[in-house]
């Protein structure tokens, strides 16, 4: 049931989308998320946001409605996903990290691979009203082709690592890390390596600034490409027959859709574990 308060929060997120939905005049998928019906703050990617969130809800409340010692059906299914995806990892993190952050990444890798999928079902950007300028504006649109949905899962990683690389190593230990040399030094030896680990603590700095934007234009890159792929391939054939030359890619972009997931999950993670690998080392 810890998957619902990372899922809420998004949820809550998502209305910032709409301060940059914009109605896009080109024809195709349009870079900003659009508004479901004019002068409602209320986009499509929102919605779908929301529908994901409400699907992972009730995959929340139905695995554990009835629980039992020894799990069938579909509570079986649910603790085998939430094993999975704590021992893979609690083999990054280390076991003492995995216990106080696997409410995070675990949501994170649910909520991203169930948007994507969502994304990828018939009639998302297809079935809408049609704008002032004739072209069609979808009531649906996947959620992380929209680059505020994005950058608000990048944003809260970015606030939670810092506050959990601060509460785990101090304020002193957090800046040891980035610009204490690295080493037994001592002497001349020291105040050489002094200036050198500075500078090498300010690209750290500039590198720790570069993440969260980083994590926002690679999902949103990768999934609003591939969408805007299919939708370019369906029309260099009637529309009786559109779905042929992008049903090659429509399998692709299931893989691609878990693969995201997982790197989104995989990266955030390994960035943590960099600036808490001794997290831990005093509970053994």
């Amino acid at each position: 049931m810890r998957f619902i308060f990372p899922t809420t929060a998004v949820f809550f997120l998502t209305p910032l989308a709409a301060l940059a939905g914009g109605e896009a005049e080109a024809a195709g998928l349009p870079l900003q998320a659009q508004a479901i019906w004019p002068g409602l703050p209320i986009t499509n990617s929102m919605v779908m946001v929301w529908i994901a969130v409400a699907l992972i809800t009730l995959f929340c409340r139905a695995a554990t409605k009835r629980m039992a010692l020894v799990p069938a059906g579909f509570q079986n299914f649910a603790e085998w996903v939430v094993e999975s995806l704590y021992d893979f990892l609690s083999s990054i993190l280390g076991g003492y990290m995995v216990k106080k952050t696997f409410w995070f990444f675990g949501s994170i890798f649910l909520f991203i691979l169930v948007s994507n999928l969502l994304g990828l079902i018939p009639g998302v950007g297809t079935i809408g009203r049609y704008n002032e300028h004739g072209h069609i504006v979808g009531f649906l649109r996947g959620g992380n082709a929209d680059l505020n949905m994005t950058l608000a899962m990048a944003l809260m990683f970015a606030v939670l690592w810092f506050y959990w690389a601060i509460s785990e190593n101090g304020v002193k230990g957090f800046l040891v890390h980035i610009f204490a040399p690295k080493g037994d030094f001592h002497g001349l030896m020291l105040m050489f390596m002094v200036p050198i680990f500075l500078a090498v603590g300010v690209l750290e700095v500039i590198s720790i600034a570069i993440r969260p934007v980083a994590l926002t234009f690679r999902l949103f890159g990768n999934i609003y490409g591939g969408e805007q792929t299919m939708d370019k391939l369906m029309e260099l054939v009637p529309k009786s027959l559109a779905f042929l030359p992008a049903l090659p890619f429509y399998f692709m972009e299931l893989l691609v859709g878990f693969v995201q997931a997982l790197v989104f999950m995989l990266l955030t993670a390994v960035f943590l574990r960099l600036i808490c690998e001794h997290a831990g080392d005093e509970h053994h």
